[in-house]
């Protein structure tokens, strides 16, 4: 009855079902896990950026990773801000999300003769990329900079390339380690996107808070790739009950084809000719007759 299931084509529809849903099962899984970590960074971002503002010395220090755990978190930073040594960052887009410039990073110098990263924010990128874009002066004399911390780029974390050979203070990731050997002064790890002083007149556009809103579909893409998992096995039990029903009707048409021929076969030997059975009556009388004088 199943005997079909031994074929080749059934053999490697079985086969190729048995490979998709251990598959599917863990890309849902995949999906659950970015859900999860999505969650828990909205959480952390939120949690972060509600804390009170703290020295950027309490949470960094020269050569130091960022842990985690301080991403996001309020910071303050007085001093110095050295023009000099500021740079721009390539390929950034502004707070609409689809203009493409510049960040600014200018180094600002602590009282300690140490600096910090500040990410003043963003400017166009103008019409001639191979040249410094016209950059708002950084305010002059001592300031008090707040903003939220945030850890060092690289290419690694980011996926964005480290391409070399730019234009003169021009880079592609924001790194405290690199601009530490620029600028040959100690820079505390990670740097600080800048929240205020707020921006008045021609300032770099600020960068926006973070999104901890927003969840993704992750949950839905991992519910669908359950539901595609499950489906295999009940879309393989439809096939394989359709195969069955298809044969069988298959095999009864052929019998009752098979019937009809040999009902029509016995039919065609057994019938006499119309007539027949009265000519050999009459020949027989005729035979037993006397015959006449």
């Amino acid at each position: 009855m199943y005997r079909f299931l031994l074929s080749r084509q059934w053999v490697i529809l079985t086969l190729v079902g048995l490979v998709l849903i251990p598959v599917m099962i863990k890309l849902g899984y995949w999906q659950l896990h970015r859900h999860q970590h999505k969650v828990a960074q909205n959480a952390l971002i939120a949690r972060s950026l509600a804390d009170d503002p703290v020295p950027v010395t309490t949470l960094t220090a020269p050569g130091r990773e960022l842990p985690r755990r301080d991403m996001w978190r309020t910071v303050t930073a007085t001093g110095t801000f050295d023009t000099a040594h500021e740079v721009v960052v390539r390929q950034r887009t502004a707070a609409d999300e689809q203009s493409i410039g510049y960040y600014v990073v200018t180094p600002l110098v602590l009282g300690n003769g140490r600096g910090v990263l500040i990410n003043r924010g963003w400017v166009s990128a103008g019409n001639d990329l191979t040249k410094f874009p016209d950059v708002p002066a950084a305010p002059r004399g001592k300031v008090t900079v707040t903003g939220r911390m945030m850890a060092d780029e690289t290419t690694a974390a980011s996926g964005i390339k480290d391409t070399k050979g730019l234009p003169a203070r021009q880079v592609m990731l924001i790194n405290s380690s690199e601009q530490a050997k620029r600028t040959g002064r100690p820079m505390l790890g990670g740097y600080i996107e800048q929240t205020l002083p707020k921006p008045a007149g021609n300032t770099p556009e600020p960068v926006p808070e973070p999104d901890h809103d927003s969840i993704g579909p992750h949950m839905a893409y991992a519910i669908q790739w359950w539901l595609f998992a499950a489906a295999v096995p009940v879309g393989w039990i439809v096939l394989v009950r359709r195969e069955r029903r298809d044969r069988a009707a298959a095999v009864k048409e052929a019998q009752e084809a098979r019937e009809a021929g040999a009902t029509a076969g016995d039919g065609g030997r057994t019938a006499e000719p119309a007539g027949s059975g009265e000519t050999e009556t009459a020949g027989d009388e005729a035979a037993a007759a006397p015959a006449n004088p």
